[in-house]
């Protein structure tokens, strides 16, 4: 059934004016979709809302038939700061979130072994935070992320603070990700290339409706290139979408 959003809008105490109306989409199980809008437009007010960190003023957000009322591990939220804890080793902040809920800790030794393959720390994994480079960094909280194994994954422009290169290889490793693990994902981004790149769908939200202008269809073989003809009349065309 997925993620859905029923009639969904957002106000907040100070405005009389929602920053969010009306929304309806539904996210299914195991697709990858990418919001993309100009500041301001509500990108991170509905990524909140999915996550239950926020309530909408009006309408109802489901996950697989159940309502959205709180912040739950069947939500994994990956953010641009990447929240991990300075006193404890790459490997240690992996489990953080598997200690929390209680998994035994053959299974969680297991489980973050395999993730920190998956983003290539293995050998890193007893380093401190401290130690390890930007981009080494969101790399462990997207295996802590992954480690959890919920439902889905929602994440708030988790590489816009990185330099273009660092950025461009993280998305590279996240699809590569996407493609053998399947998770359903929920992506904000400012950038319609990394949106095109990931995404099976491009939603664009505008601050002038409130709410979703557009849904596009990414139908690009993947692993995608994006200097490809294909690939740069898309980018041109939601471009046009988000200025329009």
């Amino acid at each position: 059934m997925g993620l859905t959003f029923k009639g969904v809008s957002k106000r907040f105490d100070t405005s009389e004016n929602a920053i969010l109306k009306n929304i309806d989409l539904t996210i299914e199980p195991g697709e990858f979709v990418c919001i993309v809008g100009e500041s301001g437009c509500g990108k991170s007010t509905l990524l909140n809302l999915a996550a239950g960190l926020e309530m909408p003023t009006e309408g109802h957000i489901y996950l697989d038939g159940k309502e959205v009322k709180s912040p739950s591990a069947e939500r994994t939220v990956m953010f641009q700061e990447h929240g991990l804890y300075p006193w404890l080793s790459v490997i240690d902040n992996v489990k953080f979130g598997m200690k929390l809920e209680g998994i035994p800790k053959k299974e969680q030794e297991e489980r973050a072994l395999h993730y920190l393959d998956m983003v290539h720390l293995t050998e890193y994994k007893d380093y401190c935070i401290h130690q390890l480079s930007g981009g080494m960094r969101q790399r462990t909280a997207l295996a802590r992320a992954l480690t959890i194994n919920s439902k889905i994954l929602l994440m708030d422009e988790p590489f816009s603070a990185l330099d273009k290169q660092t950025s461009n290889r993280l998305r590279e490793e996240l699809q590569k990700i996407w493609m053998e693990t399947k998770k359903t994902v929920l992506f904000i981004t400012h950038s319609v290339e990394e949106a095109i790149y990931l995404a099976d769908r491009v939603v664009v939200l505008s601050p002038r409706k409130n709410g979703v202008s557009d849904i596009i269809d990414v139908n690009l073989p993947r692993p995608r290139e994006i200097y490809s003809n294909e690939f740069v009349e898309l980018r041109k065309r939601i471009l046009g979408e988000v200025r329009s």
